[in-house]
């Protein structure tokens, strides 16, 4: 067998330096749960005196940083014997608030190593793996990822680029949030538009529980949450009905659809928010699709299977979506805007 030594070399490098970041998770699960890179994102430090700040020990600190620093997620100054975070490093991995919060996405990779045994008996079986059989770290993890994007985009894009709904909402309208998990997306529509009532659904009892607390530490009283299916929930007559992330997951898509096309006003909006994708493999195989592929084989294909469902998973593109949702009845459908993460559709009656 001939090899090329060249070939073989490039895809060494590549798999090097994806072992690099895969031996590396658990170490920014350490860096954000003991505080070291908010820490460092208030002034460049050594690692003896990150560790006194941090009250951790300073011999374990060298080596994390040394990591980071390898990896490009802190800056290391030789001269000074120092390491810091950029101002756009500290906005990913510092900033709860921050457009993107890597440290919650890799609780979500946390989640998957918890769930492997499940994961292989499923590849081999066949069957599927509820939600809320998953470790708690999945959870909150999905909050925190998913809530970063929807503080960056929800109410100044994604919102406004739905024909008429803002002035819906701002003149007090009716609004569900179907799938809330942890309500990130709830509470903060609720916020932004006192008049309008909120009301979030979830099939998953416990994320309601925490959905609820939420919105109580965020002092906001014009949302509810109920335990409910997504084609069971009893409320009607909604302006908005919107489904974040959430319908590729589900045991019957095309049902969940249909119920919100049933409860919705006549003049009513659908908003779809799914993880961005092509409708060809070959238009997937990039960086996000890689997430977005390993996440939906171990968890959204998953919670499908548990439910018989027809396992969309979370690259099933622009134009299954839009079957699915001309399927349950609606009539219009466009694509209203998109990020690098996602697709933002709206489907109207």
């Amino acid at each position: 067998m001939s090899i090329d030594q060249e070939r073989l070399n490039q895809f060494l490098g590549h798999a090097v330096g994806d072992l690099g970041a895969a031996i590396s998770a658990t170490l920014m699960l350490v860096g954000d749960q003991l505080g070291l890179y908010r820490a460092l994102a208030r002034k460049p430090m050594g690692a003896a005196e990150l560790a006194r700040q941090t009250g951790t020990h300073e011999r374990y600190v060298r080596e994390w940083l040394g990591n980071q620093a390898a990896g490009g997620y802190v800056q290391y100054d030789p001269g000074t014997d120092t390491y810091s975070l950029s101002e756009e490093q500290a906005l990913c991995l510092a900033d709860p608030g921050g457009p993107v919060d890597l440290p919650g996405a890799y609780a979500i990779v946390e989640a998957t190593f918890h769930a492997l045994e499940r994961t292989k008996e499923n590849f081999r079986t066949g069957r599927g793996m509820e939600w809320g059989e998953h470790h708690a770290c999945l959870f909150h993890g999905t909050e925190r990822f998913f809530r970063a994007g929807y503080n960056a985009h929800l109410i100044t894009e994604w919102l406004p680029a739905l024909d008429g709904v803002l002035e819906k909402l701002r003149a007090g309208g009716k609004v569900a949030d179907v799938g809330c998990g942890h309500g990130a997306s709830t509470t903060l529509m609720a916020k932004a538009f006192p008049k309008s009532t909120f009301i979030g659904y979830d099939y998953h009892e416990a994320s309601i529980e925490t959905a609820r607390e939420r919105a109580q530490q965020a002092g906001v009283d014009n949302v509810y949450f109920e335990a409910a299916d997504a084609t069971g929930y009893s409320g009607h007559h909604f302006d908005l009905i919107c489904f974040f992330d959430c319908l590729h997951d589900m045991g019957d898509p095309v049902g969940a659809a249909r119920h919100a096309r049933q409860a919705l006003k006549p003049d009513g909006t659908c908003m779809l928010v799914e993880p961005f994708a092509g409708d060809r493999v070959e238009d997937n195989l990039n960086p996000v699709g890689r997430v977005y592929y390993g996440a939906s084989s171990q968890i959204c294909v998953p919670v499908s299977l548990a439910r018989n469902g027809p396992a969309l998973g979370a690259q099933a593109g622009e134009a299954r979506l839009r079957s699915v949702m001309e399927e349950a009845g609606f009539s219009r459908f466009r694509r209203a805007t998109q990020t690098p993460f996602n697709l933002v559709f709206e489907a109207r009656p």
